[in-house]
């Protein structure tokens, strides 16, 4: 399913709760869908204010946002598996294997102490924060983003421009492995 059918089902099944009251969440919290359809979904993407593609996952009883194309070369993270590295969940992006923390948005990649000596020592190492995180938060049932407008420029900001967004729409969608 495309991420716009997901999000427009996500859209169209619920119908939207009345707005979080200002006690329980900020201003700038945007609805994304009821709880119980995202967990059903697993993941839900959806443009938000109208300028940031996001993607809403479920895992493990817990709700992560994030932008939605990795920060490396813009692949679909809503197509990514989640798997543990040295303790850490990520999302590893489909199309060059890249990990990327669910909690902070950092780049995780494999390090080695000496080349020369075998066999290689690795361990894991962060390459800094990478993507941009989305706080989420649930309310009466449904689930709210709201965006980190933090003015830092992070790595994954280069893929929320409307044109981007158009070169991807042209772009062949690709055959679902068998």
């Amino acid at each position: 399913m495309s991420s716009e059918e997901e999000t427009s089902q996500t859209s169209s099944s619920s119908m939207s709760p009345p707005p979080p009251s200002s006690s329980t969440t900020t201003p700038t919290s945007h609805f994304i869908g009821k709880k119980e359809d995202i967990v059903k979904a697993g993941r839900v993407t959806k443009l938000v204010n109208g300028c940031r593609d996001v993607l809403v996952l479920h895992h493990q009883g817990q709700l992560h946002a994030m932008d939605v194309r990795c920060y490396h070369a813009g692949g679909a993270l809503q197509h990514g598996d989640i798997e543990e590295f040295n303790g850490r969940l990520c999302i590893v992006c489909p199309w060059h294997k890249y990990k990327i923390t669910l909690e902070e948005g950092e780049g995780l990649y494999q390090a080695v102490d000496d080349p020369t000596v075998r066999p290689l020592r690795t361990y894991w190492r962060s390459k800094g924060v990478k993507q941009r995180i989305h706080k989420v938060t649930e309310v009466n049932g449904g689930v709210y983003v709201t965006l980190n407008d933090s003015s830092e420029v992070i790595e994954s900001d280069t893929y929320q421009t409307e044109r981007y967004r158009t070169g991807l729409k042209a772009q062949p969608k690709p055959k679902p492995r068998k």
